[in-house]
């Protein structure tokens, strides 16, 4: 049994790599809000006196909702800037806005210095003189910061800036973003802007029920096909374009549709991140609420991360880094507009699942399996039919024609009741939870008939049916009013689509069903662990390899047996009382790559081999240059599989955690997974899972199963050295680490240190 789900710190020692850094600013939540009580301040307090709900690295552990009711409708909006000069852009966005008020019962006023009356309505000078206290300000100005002030007087709630020309144009409009940004904190309105549009005061449909799914773009081109779901009757419930995210952030709109009712998913494009620990907090909430988020989130290559730079002036992070934060909250991320648009419909929609099993049933042998080889390779679970089951199908489908799973009919009997009948049969199994039916092209009048059977078993099942109709047209009746227009049914064009949507279905409720915040556990005070690491700390310096091991020995991390000497009559000593075979390696500050030097010797068995090895040692770092602080004399540890743990510092997450394959293999593979603080045992195993070499830790070619739980136990106590050091550790590199067969544990052979 594992220690805490942060690393208990009971003994063990061992050695690592380690590397530290200055004090890093804490994390706040920018733009959140604390409804009734202002939003958090800088060191994370409450505006209201509460005690700050903060990590022991000084970052929020909570984000309030912020309370956007007033933003999405709003009684009364004030549009300043507002013309009817017909050809000018102003006048355009001011009539869609006034025809946007209408909708949502807000009483429109413009604004506007140089005109008496817009498109009808009375015109107003500024906002000072408008006839009542506005929630919503669009302002249709070129610089909007002279405006904030005078709207803080009036006690506007939000504002929204369309101008554009800020942080995705360089330094000078970062900037100028930046002194916007320092008006609206300091006036306490909340900002929607700048370089954004009029996504927000779209016309939603009304005629649609169900969930719906809300919408957040940081581009509003991007947002369209899922806009467009509803022309295929799946409800929107908001769109909400960030834009550059001078104060309101994705993490904002996160936080507040996953607490709203009538959203049963969120769908987002995502270009970067304004701050990494406020996204964490959003997905938390969803993943507590049990709201499915899809995300598509460009950055994954130089090219794209830059251009999306360009565009909102955002940073994208490192890719591997936001995929793994993403997959510990639950975020399903997809490369696709296409597959978005799928898969946030299918997860709005879709009940939780009854069993995880797929079947797939088609009218073509050859559908089926194409279709389960996807399916299949992409990890769904296509569980064989019963005997009895297959006895059963068999009643209305030709013994020579397989049921086991896929399920092939043959064509025939869909043109009758038989149809029906297998549909049934299929979802009444237990170990079945979804139904896919690929039907690759019309073929009137069985399609329509399949299709009709498709749809009525929908409406008598709480089981999932999907279909794929496959038709390049798409004006068939079959598909544009049979499947379409059902609620029940998940209609995909693509095998692909389907695939995934489905996949992140059923695992979308495995990881709610299970899900626990960390953010609940996560330490909130230094450990005795911490207090003794703040001494050993050398700030603007790499620790030596002894003195990386001794901080690793403060968390418990288990070193092998070792003594640093400074002759070689102290190194024979040492090795009697170490004990034979012994590793002798230079130790300095700044000292890397020893191996690389000719400065590590291993498998020394005597007395001469030691004294002499010490000499050839300290005479090759004579030559080198390098000035050494002794020779440390090492255990020699060989049975086990070399692994190594990190810590490095993210631009946007702060501190995360890396483990993957060590020794040489990780400069080779490249095999590691990274988490991001705080997470628990949970995710600790979910990243092992994640390796390409998983297998080793499990033993091959007769060697020994190593001890899973001992390198589980040493990446949770990595993590909480990365926590409670966030201000003085920016890397810790332990290679190898070697796990030894299992309940024997795991030693850290090797240790790097670097202090800011």
């Amino acid at each position: 049994m594992l220690g805490s789900t942060y690393g208990s710190l009971t003994t063990h020692s061992s050695p690592a790599r380690v590397v530290a850094c200055g004090a890093t600013p804490p994390h706040t939540v920018h733009g959140t809000a604390v409804p009734h009580t202002g939003r958090p301040s800088a060191d994370g307090a409450h505006a209201d006196g509460r005690e700050p709900d903060l990590d022991v690295s000084g970052r929020p552990l909570y984000a309030p909702v912020p309370d956007l009711d007033r933003f999405f409708r709003p009684g009364a909006v004030a549009v300043v800037g507002a013309s009817d000069s017909e050809g000018r852009p102003n006048a355009e966005i001011t009539r869609q806005l006034i025809a946007w008020a209408g909708r949502v019962g807000a009483r429109l006023h413009p604004v506007n210095p140089g005109r008496d009356r817009v498109f009808g309505l009375p015109c107003h000078t500024s906002v000072s003189d408008l006839p009542e206290q506005v929630d919503l300000a669009v302002l249709l100005v070129a610089d909007p910061v002279p405006v904030i002030e005078e709207l803080a007087e009036a006690k506007v709630r939000f504002a929204v800036a369309f101008a554009s020309g800020f942080a995705e144009t360089g330094a000078a409009g970062a900037a100028a973003q930046d002194r916007l940004a320092e008006a609206v904190a300091r006036t306490g309105i909340r900002l929607l802007g700048p370089n954004t549009n009029l996504n927000a005061f779209e016309s939603f449909r009304e005629d649609l029920d169900g969930p719906a799914i809300a919408l957040i773009t940081q581009s509003g081109h991007q947002g369209r096909p899922v806009f467009s779901l509803q022309e295929l009757g799946i409800r929107l419930s908001h769109w909400a374009p960030t834009g550059n995210e001078a104060d309101l952030e994705t993490a904002d709109f996160l936080s507040y549709f996953a607490s709203r009712p009538e959203v049963g998913a969120i769908a987002a494009y995502v270009e970067g991140f304004k701050d990494g620990r406020g996204f964490l907090l959003a997905a938390d909430r969803a993943a507590r609420n049990k709201v499915p988020v899809v995300a598509v989130k460009v950055g994954r290559t130089e090219a794209g991360a830059r251009t999306a730079a360009s565009h909102t002036g955002k940073l994208t992070g490192a890719d591997a880094v936001v995929d793994a934060a993403m997959r510990q909250f639950g975020v399903i991320r997809v490369d696709g507009l296409d597959e978005l648009q799928d898969t946030a419909a299918l997860l709005a929609r879709a009940r939780t699942p009854t069993a995880d099993g797929v079947a797939v049933y088609s009218i073509s042998g050859g559908t089926g399996a194409h279709f389960a080889d996807l399916a299949t390779a992409a990890g769904l679970r296509l569980p064989t039919l019963g005997r009895a089951k297959q006895d059963e199908l068999h009643q209305w489908i030709p013994d020579y024609l397989s049921v086991a799973n896929p399920v092939d009919s043959g064509g025939h009997p869909v043109g009758d009741r038989r149809g029906r009948k297998i549909v049934d049969a299929i979802l009444a199994d237990p170990s079945i939870g979804v139904l896919i039916c690929p039907i690759t092209g019309p073929f009137p009048p069985l399609s329509d008939k399949l299709a009709q059977d498709l749809v009525d078993a929908a409406e008598a099942t709480d089981k999932l049916v999907c279909v794929v109709w496959g038709s390049p047209v798409g004006t068939e009746d079959a598909y544009r009013r049979t499947l379409l227009g059902s609620r029940r049914v998940a209609t995909f064009r693509t095998f692909a689509n389907c695939v995934t949507a489905v996949r992140a279905h059923l695992e979308h409720h495995r990881f709610t069903a299970a899900y626990r915040s960390p953010f609940d556990g996560a330490p909130r005070t230094p450990s005795p662990a911490a207090r003794k690491a703040q001494d050993l700390m050398r700030p603007g310096q790499q620790l030596s390899e002894h003195a990386a091991k001794q901080l690793l020995r403060a968390y418990g991390i288990r070193v092998p047996r070792e003594q640093l000497v400074t002759s070689a009559a102290a190194a024979v000593r040492a090795a009697g009382l170490v004990g034979y075979p012994v590793v002798l390696k230079a130790s300095a500050p700044h000292l890397a790559h020893k191996t690389e030097l000719g400065l590590v010797r291993t498998g020394l068995t005597s007395a001469s081999q030691v004294r002499d090895t010490y000499r050839e040692l300290t005479d090759t770092a004579r030559h080198e240059g390098i000035e050494l602080d002794g020779v440390l004399v090492c255990q020699m540890v060989e049975r086990g599989v070399e692994m190594v743990v990190g810590v490095t510092p993210d631009a946007l997450f702060g501190p995360t955690v890396t483990v993957g394959l060590g020794g040489v293999l990780v400069e080779v593979l490249r095999d590691t997974a990274v988490g991001v603080p705080p997470f628990g045992e949970d995710r600790a195993r979910a990243m092992l899972g994640e390796l390409r070499g998983r297998a080793l830790l499990d033993g091959v070619r007769g060697a020994p199963p190593a001890d899973v739980d001992a390198l589980v136990e040493v990446v949770l106590r990595v993590q909480r050295m990365a926590l409670e050091l966030s201000g003085e550790l920016a890397e810790l590199d332990i290679n190898p680490l070697m796990v030894l067969p299992r309940g024997q544990g795991a030693v850290a052979l090797d240790a790097l240190a670097v202090c800011h």
